[in-house]
């Protein structure tokens, strides 16, 4: 942990962008970041996949002492692929600086549903 109290490598084992919407409310997911220091920090971003190759160049960034959600289906790689819809993944959220991350889902599928979890720190 470094001295502001985050970490610079999460992962996160259940991503998922629900491929159906309903109602007014969009279906979404977003890595939720929390950067306490005093630098801006650099986000990259690592999907895994059961069946198939990973995708990187992922790339995001969040100011000092501020947040910023991440919103998945949002996020374009370097080549401007987004992230697949209806498919179960992982996350790797690697920073050149210590921050804090959570993951949420809202799935408006069928009905409401709310899902968020801390994501797991490595040192």
């Amino acid at each position: 942990m470094s001295k502001n109290g985050g970490a610079c490598k999460w992962y996160i084992p259940d991503g998922y962008y629900p491929e159906k919407s309903t109602g007014e409310f969009v279906s979404h997911e977003a890595i939720c970041v929390l950067n306490p220091g005093k630098k801006d920090a650099i986000i990259d971003i690592t999907l895994y996949f059961e069946d198939r190759e990973k995708m990187d160049s992922f790339k995001a960034q969040c100011k000092a002492g501020r947040t910023n959600h991440i919103r998945m289906d949002k996020l374009k790689d370097k080549n401007g692929n987004g992230v697949p819809v209806g498919v179960p993944y992982a996350m790797m959220v690697e920073s050149d600086t210590g921050i804090i991350v959570q993951y949420s889902r809202m799935d408006t599928s069928a009905g409401m549903a709310l899902m968020t979890t801390m994501a797991y720190p490595v040192e």
